[in-house]
């Protein structure tokens, strides 16, 4: 009797790379078996090879090879736009983890990894990246916390569109946010002027079910503050306030 294989849209392109062959075939032979479409590659060259060839939905990308390392490639790579990156590392310290972040990663997983975490992990990427097609429902993740139905949050000249998931400025240019960051900044946002301890945000923005982590909140916060601007003094959006936490000072409305 044939095994039934979930059914996974065709166009999800997954490229995984790691330097160890057993890895990748465990992992591309899971993913598979789970209705993805998945290439390999062993080292940073050869992604690149593939990368000029094909348009991925998600990279799976190894931290310690041989040559040039996860981090470095990552460091090189334009994060703006591209596609989202979950890393996977034998070595799993806080420093690797917290960079790997700050570059621009959505996730971080240590190795040996459960071949079944990672899918969990990629299907919750993927899921937060799909975009909303129009006459869709709108998911519930894009309704306001007081459930007013507005989705247009607006503050200190900047617009926040919940369902488009676009950050406007005050002279209406897009600026990118990477899933994570939009998921901090709406959790501000829809908490203003009240002090955000680590553990609330990460509630807030990952979900309470998220491995609680309090430096990568404070990554995801630099990252933020350089797009919305000074990260401390009169301008600042985002005040840091001492023992406590973080709050977004400007006044919010809907509409």
């Amino acid at each position: 009797m044939n095994a039934i294989i979930p059914v996974v849209d065709h166009q999800t392109h997954i490229l995984v790379v790691d330097d160890d062959p057993g890895i990748r075939t465990l992992i591309s032979g899971f993913l598979e078996r789970h209705g993805y479409h998945v290439d390999t590659a062993e080292n940073a060259a050869k992604m690149r090879i593939l990368l000029e060839q094909s348009a991925y939905d998600l990279i799976v990308l190894d931290v310690m090879m041989p040559g040039e390392d996860g981090l470095s490639v990552l460091r090189r790579m334009d994060r703006e736009g591209g596609p989202p990156i979950i890393m996977l590392s034998a070595v799993g310290t806080d420093v690797d983890r917290i960079i790997g972040l700050e570059l621009g990663a959505e996730d971080y997983l240590p190795k040996p990894c459960n071949p079944r975490e990672l899918l969990a992990r990629i299907r919750t990427v993927l899921r937060r990246r799909a975009p909303v097609e129009e006459g869709s429902a709108r998911p519930a993740a894009a309704e306001p916390a007081d459930g007013s139905g507005d989705t247009m949050l607006r503050f200190a000249g900047w617009r926040l569109d919940l369902v488009s998931r676009l950050l406007h400025d005050p002279d209406d240019i897009v600026i990118s946010l990477s899933d994570g960051e939009f998921r901090l900044l709406r959790a501000f946002v829809e908490r203003p002027r009240r002090v955000l301890t680590r553990d609330q945000l990460l509630d807030y923005a990952r979900g309470a079910d998220s491995d609680h982590y309090d430096r990568t909140i404070d990554v995801q916060i630099s990252r933020l503050r350089r797009k919305l601007g000074p990260a401390e003094g009169s301008g600042a959006l985002i005040r840091t306030v001492r023992n406590e936490g973080y709050m977004f000072v400007p006044k919010v409305s809907m509409g």
